[in-house]
Parts: structure tokens; C-alpha cells; sequence
């Protein structure tokens, strides 16, 4: 088979911008009434296990660089921004809205539209306030409904204002992060309250778009206005010959990771057969009479795709780990893969048509859009020229790879409408903080969190402006 010609052209109404979160830049964590979350728990709990000691209190220092940051955008000709409300800043302990954290964000939107840069918002990312977690988190169904209450006083507060909503992003990883890798406070091994943590999710985002539906039907919510959810969904992968075993395995991952998320919002319902797997395997959701009810309101009006890497796996060689999970699959190294050996995770463009095929096949009509996408390099000042400017040909070459299989699937009948880059502005993530860089402008944490463009912006800006996939 011969090399596949991919084009380089996208769609004139094709959206172009940033993706951002509000944890990840705002900083200014005790400011306008905020209250803690768990990343500010763990970072008074334990700073060392932060990289270098950096954590959650500082962000990008995006609030204090606000109107810096919006010009940077504008300049790089991108037309909207992702980013999102935080829960502990908009709301107090008793589920009211604190007005300082509504002016926070009422000045922050109007930034934004000041510059002509449409806002699209996200209601959640990774980040619960720690006294809700402290009353049970996603596993209590008062913390399900106080997130349907923080829903509704966001849509009742900026409902004119903003037209493009989501509930959640990577609602999937919160639940492997921390409660089945372990590898983020609360740290724990617990393959069943992952799945619970998993479902008390799944309730909230059914809640909150049944609030957003009735917002909407009150003229609280401008009528041209969707929502969504955001998730980073992994296209799965085995063997080129694979057993039945190796097959099961992609199913179950698939089931778990994409297809649950795909049927919730698409047709108000679960995967029956991952349902029957996890009841096989002992697991309780902690379903209620009522609750088919409630998830049948979580269709959306469209979806964005979060895309780093697929998913590789192969059949299990054991059934159970080291704590007594069960284990449905485990990793397959593809000898062909490609590494971003930075991250650790593979680079493969064509999973992103992949995806798209998928949609466009099994949930023709839903709209979707790449809402994440982006490299994350270690050591990036080692690739500074003399005048200091860091030249990231690899970000260039990672992102026009995946454009063209953007615009190979729209070409083949995708309901792709646009792409936002994560990050445009470098900025902090997680444990990792300020490790792996993605952005195509540097933050230089030695000159006070300063900000100066990489050699990709300039690329960046070109493809921008034309809606042409450039070559370099």
C-alpha cells in the first residue's frame, strides 16, 4: 500500500485556538474567596512530590498576566480559548455564590471578548474542592448534587455571556489517576471505587445537562449556546494478529476508556456489555432506582477530543494485580512506535483519523472537535539559539502531522469543526508542573514567569491565519 497523499488545506469556518485550564494558569489560589482543592491539598501536604518542588499555588501566573496573555493569542491569529470556571472559586462552603469569584470570571470573559476571542468554558478539571472530597467526593450523591447546584448558579451567572459550555474534561482520568494508578492524591489502588468514582461522574454530567437544558428553555442561557463534555479519548490497538483474548482486552478498554462515555452522551445510556463485565467481576456501581432516569439527560449537542496518544493493549497474563484489582488487558509495545520519550507516550498521527472514522460510523450525528492535542518536551532551554529563542521544530512537525489527518477525516465525511492546541502558553500540569513544556511560548520560571515565543509560533501563526497546514 502506498503512501496515503494527506491534504494540507482546512476549512475555511474551521476554528482554530488554545486550550487552557483554570487550575493549571489562574494562580492567585486564596484570591476573590477561593477556596482549596485538592491540588492545593496535596501541595501543602507533600511539595516534594510536585517536580521541583513547584505546586499548585502559582498556575502560569495567568491572572497577573491576563491582558498579556489574551494579546499573545490575538497576535497568533488563534479565534477562541478553552479554559474553565474552578468550582472553589465560584462557590462557597455552602453551595452560594461567592460574588468575588463571579467577578473574577466576569472580568476574564469580557477580556476575552474585548479581543474577539470566542470563550468556550468547562465546568471541571480534575480539581474538587477538598471539602467536598472530604464529604465522600464523586462516591456521595450530595457532592453529585452540589455539583448540579454549581452548574446552575455558573449558567444562571454567565449564561449571556458564554456560548459554548462543558461539563467535564477527561471525566475518565480522575478515576485512573487517583484511584487506580495511585499516582495523585488520594493515592489509591481501587479498581471498583474507580468505577464508582466513574459513575457519581457520569450522574453529575446528566445532572448538569439537564440544568443546562432548563437554563436554556428559561432564557437564562442564550439560545444559540451548547454544551458538551470533553474527554481524551485513546483509539484502541493490538497485535496484527490478535487472539480472541487479545480482542477482548480492546473491547473491555474500549468499553471502559471511550465507548461508556461515547453511548452517555450520545444516547443516554451505558455500555450494556461493560456493565455485565463489571458485574461479573463483583463491582458495585452504587445504582439507584431513578438513575436510568437521570443518565438518559446526558446527550449533548457536541463533543471535543482530546487526543496525546493511543491505546496498545494485549490479553491480560494474570487476572488480578497486586492489591486484587482485575486486570482486563495490559500494554502492548508496538515495535513500530514512534516515542515521544519526554512523556512516554507514543506519537501517531493517524489515531486521530482513526477516531474520526469512528465517529463519523458509529455516532454519525454528533459534532465533535479536537479539544486537546499537543507535545510536552523535558529541557527545551538545551534548544535555545544564541539569541535565546527555543526552536521546537519537533512541535511543529507533532502538529501539522495531526492536522493533516484533521483534515484527511473531514475530507472522508468527519464532523470534525475545529482544533485547539494544548498548551499555547506553557503552563503548569499537575505533579509534573513545569517538567514536560507545550506550549509554542516559553515560560521563563527565572525571569518571573516571562513570556517569549518559540520558534513554532510563528508557524502557529501562519497556519492560523490561512487555515493552511504549512510544511514549516
Amino acid at each position: 500500500m502506498g503512501k496515503i497523499e494527506l491534504p494540507t488545506q482546512l476549512p475555511k469556518d474551521f476554528f482554530l485556538g488554545a486550550a487552557m485550564s483554570g487550575p493549571q494558569t489562574e494562580g492567585a489560589w486564596q484570591a476573590t474567596g477561593k477556596l482549596p482543592n485538592l491540588w492545593d491539598r496535596w501541595s501543602n501536604l507533600n511539595i516534594t512530590d510536585f517536580y521541583n518542588l513547584v505546586g499548585s499555588y502559582g498556575g502560569n501566573d495567568f491572572t497577573r498576566r491576563r491582558d498579556e496573555d489574551i494579546q499573545i493569542f490575538k497576535d497568533l491569529g488563534l479565534d477562541s480559548v478553552r479554559t474553565s470556571i474552578q468550582w472553589s472559586r465560584l462557590m462557597d462552603k455552602d453551595g452560594k455564590l461567592n460574588q468575588a469569584g463571579a467577578d473574577y470570571y466576569h472580568k476574564l470573559f469580557a477580556a476575552f471578548a474585548k479581543a474577539g476571542i470566542d470563550v468556550f468554558v468547562n465546568l471541571y478539571h480534575f480539581d474538587m474542592p477538598a471539602y467536598l472530597y472530604d464529604r465522600g467526593g464523586w462516591e456521595n450523591r450530595e457532592v453529585v448534587e452540589a455539583y448540579a447546584n454549581y452548574a446552575r448558579a455558573a449558567f444562571d451567572e454567565f449564561g449571556q455571556e458564554i456560548k459554548n459550555w462543558f461539563t467535564f474534561n477527561e471525566p475518565i482520568v480522575e478515576p485512573q489517576q487517583r484511584f487506580t494508578n495511585a499516582v495523585w492524591y488520594p493515592f489509591h489502588h481501587d479498581f471498583a471505587e474507580a468505577r464508582r468514582v466513574q459513575y457519581g461522574i457520569s450522574l453529575a454530567h446528566a445532572l448538569a445537562t439537564h440544568e443546562f437544558r432548563l437554563a436554556q428553555a428559561a432564557g437564562t442561557v442564550r439560545a444559540d449556546a451548547k454544551i458538551g463534555l470533553i474527554n481524551c479519548f485513546t483509539p484502541p490497538y493490538t497485535k496484527e494478529n490478535p487472539s480472541e483474548a487479545d480482542l477482548e482486552a480492546v473491547r473491555i478498554v474500549d468499553g471502559v476508556d471511550n465507548r461508556w462515555w461515547l453511548d452517555l452522551v450520545t444516547k443516554g445510556e451505558f455500555p450494556q456489555d461493560i456493565l455485565d463485565d463489571l458485574d461479573r467481576s463483583g463491582i458495585d456501581l452504587g445504582q439507584r432506582p431513578g438513575d436510568e432516569q437521570v443518565i438518559k439527560q446526558g446527550p449533548v449537542d457536541w463533543l471535543g477530543f482530546n487526543y496525546y496518544h493511543p491505546a496498545r493493549v494485549q490479553a491480560p497474563s494474570k487476572k488480578t494485580d497486586q492489591y486484587g484489582n482485575p486486570v482486563f488487558a495490559e500494554e502492548y509495545v508496538w515495535p513500530d512506535a514512534v516515542m515521544n520519550k519526554s512523556r512516554g507516550w507514543e506519537i501517531y498521527p493517524k489515531g486521530i483519523y482513526d477516531f474520526a472514522m469512528t465517529m463519523r460510523d458509529n455516532y454519525p450525528d454528533l459534532e465533535w472537535f479536537v479539544s486537546e492535542n499537543g507535545i510536552g518536551i523535558q529541557g527545551e532551554n538545551a534548544n535555545k539559539d544564541e539569541k535565546g529563542q527555543i526552536q521546537d521544530d519537533y512541535r511543529i512537525e507533532f502538529v501539522r502531522d495531526h492536522l493533516k489527518w484533521v483534515a484527511k477525516a473531514i475530507e472522508d465525511g468527519a464532523k470534525c469543526r475545529g482544533y485547539h492546541y494544548w498548551a499555547v502558553i506553557d503552563n503548569w500540569s499537575w505533579a509534573n508542573a513545569f517538567k514536560n513544556r507545550y506550549g509554542f511560548v516559553e515560560v521563563n520560571l527565572d525571569d518571573n514567569y516571562s513570556r517569549h515565543y518559540k520558534k513554532s509560533a510563528d508557524w502557529l501563526r501562519r497556519v492560523a491565519t490561512t487555515h493552511t497546514i504549512f510544511d514549516a
